[in-house]
């Protein structure tokens, strides 16, 4: 029957599935169906098929669960760790040994109360009355307990705000470049290097035993600082008249402050000694103190007279 005459007839020839002759040879499989479905099968059936049966490859570069499980692998990273330790233990020993950094964790335990009373101490030393270093089982105390202990935290801060304050000074004169401030502070650098090499070779010439280190001499030799930042913001706003003043009442502050400082240092050791070797050692001292001490002014004034205008 031929059902394309009829609109039914060519409605069940389009809805027949696409069928394919199956073998039916004699050495093929006999089959009472001719005709086998194939319309779920495409290309991309295929291609599925195909790609499940495919296995995954491992990932490259990736060693897996071999490297976690050699003996000679785990023996390299143990002798490995063990070389960086016994690297850094001596690394802190030698740096220990030319940079004391547990002696320099002292000079930098202050507080904000410290650093408030140390600043009116340089500004105003007139008033005060002690000026020993309080001591606990003969170790000094730390700075943020005594005000007349040294610090470095002062001087380290100073610097850098002489350095900024004399860039700001430049560019009010228009005269400010990045070498120019470059070489105003390597100038005070090495002048504050220069004092303190100074003051040491003054005390091995005249054998003046002291518990004064060069820690102690680098703190109280940065405390001028303080004054010239003074001197250059008077400058700043009341111009040359304002720096002369300002500058002259911290020179003599200065002044002060190391004489009664460095005079209980350098004189701690004469008790010991006779009197005859006392007498001239003693005049020695008051010698080197007053040099020191008188010295900080003209490093004052040398360091910032050009810079205000």
């Amino acid at each position: 029957m031929d059902y394309t005459s009829t609109p039914s007839g060519y409605r069940q020839r389009k809805l027949q599935p696409k069928m394919r002759l199956r073998n039916t040879s004699p050495d093929g499989p006999d089959d009472s169906q001719l005709f086998e479905d194939t319309s779920g099968v495409g290309p991309k059936a295929q291609m599925g098929g195909y790609r499940n049966q495919q296995p995954v490859p491992q990932a490259a570069g990736f060693p897996g669960p071999s490297l976690l499980a050699d003996p000679m692998s785990n023996l390299a990273m143990a002798y490995g760790s063990s070389l960086a330790s016994q690297g850094r233990e001596m690394v802190d020993k030698n740096l220990d040994r030319f940079i004391p950094i547990s002696k320099l964790k002292y000079y930098f335990a202050v507080d904000t109360m410290y650093v408030g009373k140390k600043l009116g101490l340089l500004v105003f030393p007139y008033m005060h009355e002690n000026w020993e270093v309080s001591y606990q089982q003969d170790v000094p105390v730390a700075p943020r307990f005594d005000v007349n202990a040294p610090d470095l935290y002062i001087p380290a801060m100073g610097f850098i705000t002489y350095v900024l304050v004399a860039g700001l000074a430049l560019g009010t004169q228009n005269r400010f470049s990045p070498e120019l401030l470059g070489v105003q502070a390597s100038s005070a650098f090495v002048w504050l290097i220069m004092e303190v090499l100074a003051v040491l070779l003054s005390l091995y010439l005249v054998t003046v035993n002291t518990d004064l280190t060069t820690i102690d001499l680098l703190a109280f030799s940065g405390y001028k600082y303080v004054g010239m930042i003074v001197g250059l913001v008077a400058g700043l706003l009341f111009g040359r008249a304002g720096y002369y003043l300002s500058l002259l009442w911290c020179c003599v502050a200065i002044f002060v402050f190391m004489i009664r400082t460095l005079r209980l240092k350098l004189l701690s050791e004469a008790a010991a000694e006779g009197r005859l070797v006392r007498g001239a050692r003693n005049q020695l001292r008051m010698y080197l103190t007053m040099s020191i001490a008188a010295a900080q002014p003209v490093f004052m004034y040398w360091l910032t007279y050009h810079l205000v205008r």
